[in-house]
């Protein structure tokens, strides 16, 4: 008689099966908590999806080979409406945030001085608040950092699932999408950013006519 047995009801392959749920869905919480994530490997950079995957952590791609943007429209946090496409032939800054994330809290101030910076540009900025099932903290965050611009809220996550499959889309928290003035997605971040990074992507789009 074999010293090692399997606990009642639990086959071998039932509790394997059950180790790589917990596995996998324990992966899947620590890449959305912690706002990590290689984006351009995942999708698989090429001719076929038509962006390059920058050395800075920063997806960009070129015009003519840009997938259009989703419509994304609904109800704000400050309980107004915004729509993207209220916003077209303007450059749009779309970050994706939650009041529960670090490195969020730690690229809003960024955002809001180069939202502040470059309006007159023709530069607005949306974002989604994702995961946020009480709106109170994300109201307070809007508050705390002085967040100039709307953001749509979305605490389901409903609006990430919008943007195209294999395109320049947000896969993590925090993410920002950059939109150029015809409403296509032209750069993509899977990280917090600072101030100079993100200037440096807006320059040549708000240059292109």
């Amino acid at each position: 008689m074999s010293a090692s047995h399997t606990p009642r009801g639990r086959t071998p392959r039932r509790m394997s099966r059950r180790r790589t749920a917990l596995a996998a869905g324990a992966a899947a919480a620590a890449l959305v908590l912690s706002g990590c994530g290689d984006g351009g490997a995942a999708d698989g950079a090429s001719a076929n999806t038509g962006f390059v995957p920058g050395t800075g952590g920063i997806d960009v791609a070129k015009k003519g080979s840009r997938t259009a943007a989703p419509e994304l429209a609904g109800e704000t946090v400050d309980g107004k409406h915004a729509d993207l496409a209220d916003l077209r032939g303007k450059v749009v800054v779309i970050n994706v945030w939650g009041s529960w994330c670090a490195p969020c809290r730690a690229e809003m101030p960024h955002l809001v001085k180069v939202a502040n910076d470059t309006e007159d540009e023709g530069v607005s900025f949306l974002g989604i608040n994702a995961r946020d099932p009480n709106i109170a903290p994300a109201k307070q965050f809007e508050k705390e950092f002085e967040v100039p611009y709307p953001s749509l809220y979305d605490p389901v996550g409903k609006l990430m699932l919008r943007f195209p499959k294999g395109s320049l889309n947000p896969k993590a928290i925090p993410s920002t999408v950059i939109v150029d003035r015809d409403g296509k997605i032209a750069a993509r971040a899977l990280k917090p950013l600072g101030e100079d990074e993100l200037r440096e992507t807006l320059e040549p789009l708000i240059a292109e006519k």
